[in-house]
């Protein structure tokens, strides 16, 4: 098995082991992140109907560097999200480790009003 090989298989693991613990319900939907390369997605989801209510990324945000961007996610997300009366989120940072663009969306995300 080669490197590469290893660490998508353990990145893999900790995420079925994240989603496993967590599940967004109409009351408390998940704020789920997705990182490329390039761009930074964020979601919220309702798990038991099973569809998106917001979601909001980084292809067209301002700012210079990716943690600026990643905070427009953030603070959009939050936004559309209490436009659609969601207040309240799970947060699944879907097998990430939490730093860097990962904790700036949930800091951005909590400064524009949403509880985690």
């Amino acid at each position: 098995m080669t490197t590469i090989q290893k660490k998508q298989e353990i990145f893999a693991r900790r995420k079925a082991r994240i989603r496993a613990k967590l599940s967004g319900t109409s009351e408390r939907p998940r704020l789920t992140i997705f990182k490329s390369h390039k761009y930074i997605y964020a979601q919220v989801i309702d798990d038991t109907k099973g569809h998106t209510i917001v979601s909001a990324d980084s292809r067209k945000a301002q700012g210079k560097t990716p943690v600026e961007r990643a905070s427009h996610v953030g603070v959009e997300i939050a936004k559309k999200a209490i436009a659609a009366k969601v207040t309240k989120v799970v947060y699944d940072r879907n097998g990430y480790l939490y730093a860097g663009k990962i904790k700036t969306v949930a800091d951005a995300a909590r400064k524009g009003g949403l509880e985690f």
